[in-house]
């Protein structure tokens, strides 16, 4: 990828939960393991609270058990193999314990152990803006869901990375914010009422990858979350993977072989062609930061036809290429 495109302008697989184990109890871990990073995973979600004066990934209520600091091995690794340290990884960080930690000392932590980190200051880009690839290579992208007006950070608010000053909880209809000259459209829709809206929500979640229709007079930067949380009826499982039997007609598809085959369903009708052809042309223009539940499953299709909507529609000249 020519380093001129803005990240705005690709298609980046993201994973919230990646893994499930427990019986009764449903744990999860956020650990950027091996399979994701080479399956083509560049965002990854990261929920936080502070136990015992140290940074542990949480969810919800739910300890993962795994440190900041484990984390950010892992992503430094990654971003000083040879092989791929040309790379970059977005990675958003929320705060999960706000009912008993304040936003401050949640705020000035995350910069402690960033810094104080493998790879320090050096390996991250904390401007408040979309950056192009070039300039980002090699390093992390923080895309800050805490910290409000940055206080202790240097810069502040401009020194937090992607800041955005709005977040509504579970807005169904998705919102806006603006990212410097940057329109960020946003999908976040979590607390379903059951199983039953898995397909609105899937509508509502793949569409805005979609050019919108009428074009802004800026870039734009589409953020969707195909994930999806309530009790009892519509646990991350049941609307990552569904329920029942679905090819059989009894049951409810999930959001993941829904967006699978909405993807080749594009470039099939589109193109004519094949998803291995990646001579680009006329193809839909898919682009944004996809954030998922169990991205390799029940396919592990999912997240390379995401990969290869970045070959799609290319023309010279546009979206930095």
């Amino acid at each position: 990828m020519p380093d001129t495109l803005p990240l705005s302008s690709l298609c980046l697989p993201g994973m919230l939960k990646a893994i499930e184990s427990g019986t009764f109890q449903i744990t999860y871990t956020l650990i950027f393991n091996r399979n994701a990073r080479y399956s083509g995973i560049r965002v990854i979600d990261i929920r936080l609270a502070i136990v015992d004066s140290k940074l542990i990934a949480y969810h919800g209520i739910y300890p993962q058990r795994t440190p900041f600091q484990e984390i950010l091995r892992n992503v430094h690794d990654f971003l000083t193999a040879p092989a791929t340290c040309r790379e970059c990884i977005v990675m958003s960080i929320k705060q999960e314990d706000f009912a008993k930690t304040s936003t401050l000392d949640f705020s000035l932590l995350v910069h402690e152990e960033i810094f104080k980190g493998p790879g320090g200051r050096e390996m991250w880009y904390l401007k408040n803006r979309i950056p192009c690839l070039g300039e980002v290579r090699g390093k992390v992208i923080l895309f800050s869901r805490f910290g409000r007006d940055g206080e202790g950070w240097e810069g502040g608010r401009e020194g937090l990375g992607i800041h955005p000053l709005r977040w509504p909880d579970s807005e169904k209809s998705g919102f806006s914010w603006q990212c410097k000259d940057t329109l960020v459209r946003t999908h976040d829709w979590y607390n379903l009422p059951s199983f039953l809206a898995i397909p609105e929500k899937f509508r509502l979640a793949s569409q805005i990858l979609l050019p919108p229709v009428n074009s802004p007079p800026m870039p734009t930067l589409s953020i969707t979350y195909m994930s999806a949380a309530s009790f009892p009826l519509a646990l991350p499982p049941t609307v990552a993977k569904g329920v029942g039997w679905p090819s059989l007609r009894l049951g409810v598809e999930g959001i993941n072989s829904r967006f699978a085959a909405w993807l080749l369903n594009h470039f099939t009708r589109e193109n004519g062609d094949t998803p291995g052809d990646k001579k680009g042309g006329e193809g839909p223009r898919i682009r944004g930061w996809v954030l998922m539940d169990y991205y390799d499953q029940p396919t592990a299709a999912l997240t390379p036809l995401l990969v290869e909507c970045n070959y799609r529609g290319r023309k010279r000249g546009e979206e930095g290429w």
